[in-house]
């Protein structure tokens, strides 16, 4: 672990248009000026609303600004209501969306002369809080295609007229795409919500549009004065305006039949009619929809646009295993030297990973290792003839970061190892090091590329009072354009071999600004190219990390055992930080062997397994795992005993007892069931015992809805009984209502309900429980 290193984050702020005052020319005459007060109160009087130019009904058209001495608009004098009202609107009016006119030209501003222009401002329907949002929109946000995810806002306006709002997604090409937003929240915060789905891969933009909504007002003050028998006769002839309006709109878009249903409405809103009927009538489903559909949307006042990254799918949804192909085959000769493994000796082992479902195979640095103050057994300062050294003292006189160990093969064997990984469907992940042994080529021809102490030496890793002198920490501050260039003409060259994911060590100890161009360039030639973040490390770091690109992360999930634990960092991540972290709960890695394993006993690794596949969409192991290796070096250590850092560790992944067979049906059950491969759907259940968590995961709607119930025993040691209360209402159930449910870990079949009693064994300490029917209750 090499020390962090401070770096800034800068934002490009968001460019604003400067208020400008049109001055006279020249006088006006006495007659000119008459005119243009005529024209002036003529305007004024009028109560016309200019019809936008026509559009596809997707995105409002941006309405020109009339000219300063343009006549009003003249008032028609089409009768209303059979000739009880003059017509002072018509339903052309409402066939088109209608933008917010422009800000009028006047020095009048809450901003000082010369304020920097940073953010935007209110339009004419504010539109504040737009989430998701990172750094102001410096960088995209979060998702995968299909991935349905919030876009939400705070929206609101004078008075009390009524205010809708909508989520416009512009994919790449160009194409927008309209969801309309619904009320969220706590009641009176005026919150605003919709859950958006981009289709394709891509970088997106979205903004969102708040706007008056004329409809929704007059339907509120209607259903209470229709009721009441105050002003009928207005109440329905503005009805009918609203209604002919959206006629007109549901015809030019081609919605014959909608345009018959809000023309049949307002025929038929009469106010010679039973009041019960009328409200009956513009109650209807099918008068509601054709509204929502074609109503007037005037006022519109859009948001900035913001970026989104509609990423593959394995970005959200994978599962890894972790091993040192150096161990794949190792043995000791008669005179007990060690001989390395292979890349053709890793074959059965990544065949065995494929095997238990696994799609991701993280392979540790297969660099060179440097011979100076190489670190023996143990992580001790005298290694042994025969000794590897760690694999993280990248570079020796054979190579560096470029080339491959020598005792592993050729780039010819490598390429032959991502191949077979190919045909099993399994990606390949190498560890991106960006550190250097004394020995490796860096130091001797780019000095620059390191600190230099004040003896001309260069500066080894500290963690005062430890001592890392096997491993040279980068500084990206000398040469900033020779190391990021090296960098990445590096990830290129493994690209270019087959490699689709990096695992990048330490990137809290290396400058955020590097990465985001790091990261940027490789996007802009490889969007394919997915980059995992080791960041055992502060939050605020950790989550900066996923903010300027980093695809996934490890996270706090190691140390999470207690049940209020899990379910508190799970919802963070669920729901809080999802647009910028994707978790990756591994299990175990060659660095952290938690308490929990090293004396849980053989149901510790049952729980944590369960638990990491479910709750996360991403998850992984490192090799060992699966045959429940548990020491550690020492007591109050989480190194594993013999580490396998610093040793060959050939094993016997047959042997018994085993979690080969578990693994495989929690990874046939991830692949099977959608809701398994989404982030932003937990819902944690009422569980009576401490020890016992409980939750749901669930998406789709209809023929494609999927949910899975899990119930996991926390306490390795012992049985423990619950009664979890699942809340109904999540699969549209009451209370009395049933639910057939198959255990995908033992293949029996159950039936649950609102309230149900389980009784969970260290032998036996979890259910993953696959919702297959369900059942009403018949009074």
């Amino acid at each position: 672990m090499t020390p962090e290193m401070p770096s800034d984050e800068t934002t490009t702020p968001q460019p604003t248009a400067k208020a400008t005052t049109r001055k006279a020319a020249a006088k006006k005459s006495p007659a000119k000026k008459a005119a243009t007060k005529k024209a002036s109160t003529t305007a004024r009087r009028s109560t016309s609303t200019a019809a936008a130019t026509e559009t596809d009904g997707t995105t409002p058209a941006t309405a020109a600004a009339a000219p300063a001495d343009a006549p009003a608009p003249a008032v028609s004098d089409t009768p209303v209501a059979g000739g009880k009202f003059p017509a002072r609107h018509t339903p052309e009016e409402f066939a088109a969306d209608t933008p917010a006119a422009p800000a009028p030209r006047t020095e009048l501003s809450a901003v000082e002369p010369g304020a920097p222009a940073v953010g935007s401002r209110f339009g004419r329907i504010p539109v504040t809080d737009v989430s998701p949002v990172l750094a102001g929109g410096a960088y995209p946000a979060k998702a995968v295609a299909g991935e349905a995810f919030p876009v939400r806002a705070t929206i609101f306006r004078e008075g009390h007229d009524a205010v809708s709002a909508s989520v416009i997604t512009i994919s790449p090409e160009g194409e927008e795409t309209r969801t309309d937003m619904q009320r969220a929240g706590t009641p009176g915060l005026d919150g605003w919500e919709a859950w958006v789905t981009l289709p394709t891969e891509g970088d997106w933009r979205f903004r969102v549009e708040g706007w008056d909504d004329p409809w929704a007002t007059w339907l509120h003050a209607a259903e209470i004065k229709l009721t009441k028998k105050i002003d009928v006769d207005l109440v329905c002839a503005e009805g009918q305006l609203l209604l002919e309006g959206a006629a007109l709109r549901a015809e030019q878009a081609g919605k014959r039949s909608d345009a018959a249903v809000l023309r049949g409405a307002s025929i038929a809103l009469l106010a010679e009619r039973p009041v019960d009927e009328l409200v009956e009538l513009i109650d209807s489903n099918g008068v509601r929809r054709a509204m929502r559909l074609h109503g007037p949307r005037l006022l519109v006042s859009p948001s900035p646009e913001y970026p989104v990254r509609a990423d593959r799918e394995r970005a959200l949804f994978s599962s890894w295993y972790e091993f040192f192909p150096r161990s794949q085959g190792a043995y000791q000769d008669e005179d007990g030297l060690w001989h390395s493994g292979t890349f053709a000796g890793s074959i059965e082992r990544l065949e065995d990973a494929a095997a238990m479902g696994f799609d991701v195979v993280y392979l540790p640095p297969v660099h060179p290792v440097g011979q100076a103050f190489r670190k023996g057994r143990n992580n001790t300062l005298t290694p042994e003839p025969g000794d590897p050294g760690s694999v993280w003292a990248v570079g020796s006189a054979e190579g560096g970061h470029d080339a491959i160990h020598p005792d592993l093969g050729t780039f010819e064997d490598f390429d032959r190892f991502v191949g077979r990984a190919k045909e099993l469907g399994v990606e390949v992940a190498i560890d991106l090091a960006l550190q250097a042994s004394p020995d490796h080529p860096w130091a001797k021809e780019h000095p620059e590329w390191f600190t230099e102490r004040v003896d001309g030496t260069i500066a080894y890793a500290e963690n005062p009072p430890k001592k890392y002198q096997d491993i040279y920490p980068i500084n990206f501050d000398r040469d900033p354009e020779g190391i990021y260039h090296e960098v990445l003409r590096i990830v290129r060259l493994w690209i270019d071999h087959g490699v689709t994911i990096f695992r990048v060590d330490n990137p809290h100890t290396k400058p955020l600004n590097f990465w985001a161009w790091l990261l940027a360039e490789v996007h802009r030639t490889n969007p394919e190219v997915l980059f995992l973040a080791e960041a055992f490390t502060r939050p605020a770091m950790l989550q900066s990390l996923g903010r300027i690109g980093f695809h996934q992360s490890y996270t706090y999930f190691t140390w999470r055992t207690e049940r209020w634990e899990l379910e508190e960092y799970v919802n963070e991540l669920a729901y809080e930080t999802a647009a910028w972290v994707r978790p990756n709960f591994f299990v175990n890695t060659p660095d952290i062997l938690h308490a929990y394993l090293q004396y849980g006993g053989p149901a510790a690794f049952t729980i944590r397994a369960v638990l990491a596949a479910t709750l996360s969409p991403s998850w992984g192991m490192y090799s060992g795992y699966e045959l429940f290796e548990h020491e550690a070096v020492r007591p109050g250590s989480e190194e594993y005993l013999n580490s396998e850092k610093y040793e060959y560790r050939p094993r016997n992944y047959d042997q018994q007892p085993n979690l080969k067979l578990l693994v495989g049906k929690l990874n046939a059950a991830r692949k099977a069931h959608p809701a398994l491969q989404r982030l932003r759907n937990i819902q944690f259940q009422n569980s009576e015992n401490p020890q016992v968590i409980a939750y749901i995961k669930r998406t789709g709607e209809g023929d494609d809805a999927d949910a899975v119930i899990v119930a996991v025993n926390l306490d390795s040691q012992h049985t423990q009984e619950s009664t979890i209360h699942l809340d109904m209402g999540l699969f549209g159930l009451g209370e009395a209502d049933k639910l057939r449910v198959r255990d995908e870990l033992t293949g029996q079949e159950f039936d649950w309900g609102a309230h149900d009693f389980v009784r969970l064994t260290p032998q036996q300490p979890a259910h993953v429980l696959a919702v297959i029917s369900t059942e009403q209750h018949q009074d």
